[in-house]
């Protein structure tokens, strides 16, 4: 199954895209949307939906992974999360994608063992889960490919039941770099 996780945000959005098959993960393709520095909301959001549905029709994924809303101090910041993910969302809806959603914690606890794993932990486990060397992975791309990560893991694979990096490792000892 090819999987898109998207680490949404109104200035900058993540995207990760990779392929889980036979219980094993291959990278196919991540990096940021950045909108234009411009206050009004909605131009932005044209943007990350245009985005979206492109790399959509290009690489035709099977499912559509998102993390959940959490909650901040600056409620204008939540609500453009909010609109962000909304329009995500629907354009998984309008490319009738296969739709999960996981929070902070589980994406992190999945992919690094720990929920509350900073995101350079984070990082360092997605580039070795992935054998990726390229070196300027930004924490947006390596979020977003956390998140197709999760759901590869939660998904009805092999490692469905419990499924975490650990189990991935066990079965794939030829997949880690020392």
């Amino acid at each position: 199954m090819t999987i898109i996780g998207v680490d949404p945000g109104s200035i900058i959005t993540g995207f990760g895209i990779i392929k889980f098959k036979n219980n094993s993960l291959a990278y196919i393709h991540s990096g940021i949307i950045k909108t234009p520095k411009i206050k009004e909301v909605p131009p932005r959001l044209e943007v990350i939906y245009d985005e979206l549905d492109r790399l959509i029709k290009i690489y035709k994924p099977d499912h559509f992974s998102i993390e959940t809303a959490f909650y901040a101090k600056n409620i204008q910041s939540v609500m453009k999360i909010g609109y962000v993910r909304g329009v995500s969302l629907l354009v998984a809806v309008h490319n009738k994608l296969e739709i999960s959603e996981y929070s902070p914690r589980e994406i992190k606890k999945s992919v690094v063992g720990n929920g509350g794993a900073s995101k350079e932990q984070v990082q360092f486990m997605i580039k070795k889960l992935m054998n990726i060397n390229q070196t300027m992975l930004k924490f947006d791309e390596s979020d977003a490919l956390a998140i197709a990560i999760c759901h590869a893991f939660k998904s009805n694979s092999p490692v469905k039941s419990g499924g975490s990096w650990k189990k991935f490792i066990e079965a794939n000892p030829d997949k880690v770099i020392e």
